[in-house]
């Protein structure tokens, strides 16, 4: 059913993400699916390395480790861009594309008052990929 899930990360807050870390690693078994793990940043350095070569590296790591860990197919994919927090929407909705997921699980926070306003991340994916979208409440 499925065969490629990506899976967006924040390597500031993989506390956060184990839930859907574990929906992706299950469904990717069940399937016999590539697990890509999506990482955003800027070229800039920041607190997960001095560039994105530092970045791709932990999310390397990453990638390696869950494999490893489910026995499951696992690829990174970095993406570099200009600002990640007003273009993060865009990057992951291009990646889909580029990667050729045909399922995304993703990581959510509990609704609130802003989510009115601005639609989330993975609400926005949702509306506007042509792959089917799981969101995963921490």
């Amino acid at each position: 059913m499925f065969s490629k899930i990506m899976v967006p990360v924040d390597l500031k807050h993989l506390d956060r993400m184990q839930k859907s870390l574990q929906a992706a690693a299950d469904l990717a078994r069940l399937y016999s699916a590539t697990v890509c793990y999506v990482g955003v940043t800027s070229a800039e350095p920041s607190e997960l390395g001095h560039g994105p070569g530092e970045v791709a590296d932990r999310l390397a790591d990453l990638t390696k480790t869950e494999a490893a860990k489910h026995g499951h197919g696992g690829a990174s994919h970095l993406v570099i861009s200009h600002d990640p927090t007003t273009e993060l929407d865009k990057a992951l909705h291009e990646t889909v594309g580029e990667i050729g997921a045909d399922l995304v699980i993703m990581a959510t926070h509990i609704p609130n008052v802003t989510d009115y306003i601005w639609a989330s991340h993975g609400g926005s994916l949702a509306l506007h990929s042509r792959a089917s979208v799981m969101l995963v409440r921490g």
